[in-house]
């Protein structure tokens, strides 16, 4: 059973289409694990298991009969808190919806859910998504599976300690400044942020309207890149919700040749520098490039030393009026520590010159980092300068500038694992291509995850 449980989701579903096993097996293995392994996490905060035992016996029906429900036929999944879902809580990490049950999936999860799949449940999730560390009011703190005394990271916290844990086959994150990647990087999983408006924001807690709304995307998160590319076929696409979703061309992975594309790479952004052990994983996993015949170029994106005072400027040219509208609507009266800080804050008035100047600086920024590929194909740096820190460590802020860079441009990107520190924890990479194309990303990711396989026989998973 662990040979399937711990498979591609490309094989769950050959397994189940087969009938070589059951979706109320697979579902009910999936159950078991998290039964075990989510309580000293606390990843999972909501579960749906008996609803999704239900499904399963429906999909094990519907198959017997003729009915395949598409490509996640039977699969379960989880879903971050952050993403509606009709039929269960859904709290964005609020006190107002602690018991709030949205009435309509999100986009992206009414999509899986043609496609077939089955909610276990929601993962956990900071408090309207705006922290790098998933602790909440309604739930309280999850952990890293690595070392429980660690944070999984945020975001997308919760769905990276589960996946981790082999709990949950996949889930659905958001990125705003690295939300999917950096728990990636820190739980030593694969994550896919894809590029702005391949998959609508509709659903999420974060508006899809205003001016950080381009900041956002949700991207699929799991165990190996194959998975990323066989859910985001399933999740993309524009919707007439969300008015940044675009119907932009779909490439194919497969049609890739990773030998063939020019990549450039750094350790350091010129903004934080990386720990030793994360450069060497880094500088050794690039090495399997240059054993492969590539040229790799040592270089950095022109401006994306500006990455953390643009990322700023932006967060505070609304005055505020995102997050006391987030609090508002969501009839929230006591907020988490980390947003009522926030609003404590001093909110300096920006006058109408500034807030241009605000925008100026965006748009200068996103056209001087496109200028990376004129002469490369891929960039490959950082996810963090550091690997997962204590639940109440102090965080500099600047060391999340190797995610938030990629959120201002737009950029796809994925994060795999390439190595692990002196203390045990994983060490991600960033895989980042152009515009709407993932496809490079994830066809460099496939290969480079192969190597890594080969060379290093697999990394340590959590106990």
């Amino acid at each position: 059973m662990d040979e399937i449980l711990d498979g591609s989701l490309a094989e769950m579903a050959n397994a189940i289409s087969s009938r070589s096993i059951t979706s109320v097996a697979l579902v009910r293995g999936f159950l078991d694990r998290i039964e075990r392994k989510n309580p000293p996490l606390n990843a999972l905060v909501y579960s749906t298991a008996e609803q999704a035992m239900q499904l399963a016996a429906k999909a094990d029906a519907d198959l017997q009969a003729g009915g395949l429900h598409g490509p996640l036929h039977g699969i379960p999944m989880t879903i971050k808190d952050s993403l509606d879902t009709k039929d269960a809580i859904t709290t964005w990490g609020t006190l107002g919806r602690k018991d709030f049950r949205p009435g309509r999936d999100a986009t992206c999860v009414a999509r899986l859910r043609s496609a077939g799949g089955i909610l276990m449940g929601k993962t956990n999730t900071p408090e309207f998504t705006l922290a790098f560390k998933t602790d909440n009011l309604v739930y309280g703190r999850t952990n890293n599976p690595y070392n429980l005394n660690l944070t999984p990271g945020g975001s997308s916290g919760g769905a990276a300690a589960l996946i981790a844990a082999g709990a949950t086959p996949f889930d659905i994150g958001t990125d705003t400044g690295g939300s999917i990647r950096l728990p990636s990087h820190f739980c030593g999983i694969t994550g896919l942020k894809p590029t702005t408006g391949r998959v609508p924001c509709t659903g999420n807690a974060l508006p899809t309207s205003g001016l950080l709304a381009a900041l956002s995307q949700p991207g699929p998160m799991a165990r190996q890149v194959a998975d990323l590319g066989y859910l985001l076929d399933i999740i993309q696409g524009p919707d007439l919700f969300d008015p940044y979703s675009t119907d932009a061309q779909r490439y194919v992975m497969g049609a890739v040749d990773p030998s063939q594309l020019r990549i450039g790479y750094h350790t350091d952004n010129g903004i934080s520098t990386p720990s030793a052990a994360i450069q060497t994983a880094i500088r050794e996993a690039l090495g399997l490039f240059e054993a492969n015949g590539q040229t790799v170029t040592d270089t950095r994106p022109p401006g994306v030393e500006m990455a953390s005072f643009i990322y700023a400027k932006l967060f505070g040219a609304d005055g505020g009026d995102t997050l006391d509208l987030l609090l508002e609507d969501s009839h929230t009266e006591q907020p988490s520590p980390q947003i009522a800080s926030s609003q404590t804050q001093a909110r300096p008035t920006i006058d109408q010159s500034e807030f241009n100047h605000a925008l100026n600086l965006w748009d200068n920024y996103r056209s001087s980092m496109l200028g990376f590929f004129e002469d490369f194909d891929i960039l490959i740096c950082p996810v963090n300068a550091h690997t997962a820190v204590g639940h109440d460590e102090t965080e500099d802020m600047l060391s999340y500038s190797y995610t938030l860079a990629y959120n201002l441009t737009g950029w796809p990107a994925v994060v795999i694992r390439c190595g692990t520190d002196p203390q045990g924890l994983p060490i991600g990479l960033q895989i980042i291509a152009r515009p709407f194309r993932e496809d490079q990303c994830l066809a460099v990711a496939a290969w480079l995850e192969a190597a890594l396989q080969q060379q290093h026989g697999g990394f340590s998973r959590p106990a």
